[in-house]
C-alpha cells in the first residue's frame, strides 16, 4: 500500500508539468505532449503499469480498511482514548473514494477517449480541457476534488515512510512537514490552472 501510494505521488508534479502547457494560448505543445504520451512505447508500457498501482493501491486500501471495521467486531469502545492518529487518517478510505470517483469520471473524458471507447478528438485534448473548464458544474467538482485529494496527501505522505519503518523519532517531523508542503502546492498547482482558464 505504502510503495504503490509513493509510486502514484511521484506520478502527480509529472502530470502537473504537462497541465501547466494548457496555461499556453497556443494550443500545439499542450496536444504535442499529449500525442507523445500517448504513442511513445515506453510511455504506453508506463500506463499500464501506472493503471495497475492505481487499482491495487485502491484494493489494499479497501482491504484495509475493512480489516479496520472488523478488527473488534461491532461494539464501540466503552472508553474513548484519543490516540495519535492524525484526523486525516480516519477518512483516508472516504477521501480516496472521492478521488477514485474523480478518475473515472477523468479516464472517461480523456483515456477513454484516447483509446476509443469515448467519442472525441485524441489530437485536441486542449481543445477538450478548455471545454470542461468552462463550465460552472464541472470546475466546481474539479476543485473539490483536488480539495480533497490535499486532504488524502497530507496523510498519505508522511506514513508511507513510516509504514516502511524509514520513518524515526527525528525524521517524522520532516516528512511531516514535506507531506504537507507537497499535499498544498501540488493540488493547489492543479487547481489554479482551470480557475486562469475559466476566468480568462
Amino acid at each position: 500500500m505504502s510503495l504503490l501510494g509513493l509510486f502514484l505521488i511521484l506520478f502527480l508534479p509529472v502530470h502537473l508539468g504537462i497541465n501547466l502547457l494548457l496555461l499556453n494560448s497556443d494550443p500545439e505543445p499542450f496536444n504535442q505532449a499529449a500525442h507523445f504520451m500517448a504513442t511513445f512505447w515506453l510511455i504506453k508500457g508506463f500506463e499500464v503499469v501506472l493503471l495497475g498501482a492505481f487499482l491495487l493501491h485502491i484494493f489494499y486500501g479497501i482491504v484495509i480498511q475493512i480489516q479496520n471495521w472488523t478488527s473488534r467486531g461491532m461494539e464501540k469502545y466503552k472508553i474513548t482514548n484519543y490516540s495519535q492518529t492524525s484526523f486525516f487518517s480516519k477518512f483516508m478510505i472516504w477521501t480516496g473514494l472521492i478521488v477514485f470517483i474523480f478518475l473515472a469520471i477523468h479516464f472517461v473524458n480523456f483515456y477513454f477517449i484516447k483509446v476509443g471507447l469515448v467519442q472525441g478528438d485524441p489530437e485536441n485534448f486542449y481543445g477538450i480541457a478548455h471545454q470542461l473548464f468552462k463550465m460552472p458544474g464541472y470546475l466546481i467538482f474539479y476543485e473539490f476534488s483536488f480539495l480533497i485529494l490535499a486532504f488524502h496527501l497530507a496523510h498519505a505522505f508522511w506514513s508511507a515512510f513510516q509504514t516502511l519503518g524509514w520513518s524515526t523519532q527525528g525524521l517524522t517531523p520532516v516528512f511531516k512537514v514535506l507531506g504537507n508542503l507537497y499535499a498544498i502546492f501540488i493540488p493547489l498547482g492543479f487547481a489554479i490552472i482551470p480557475l486562469i482558464i475559466y476566468f480568462s
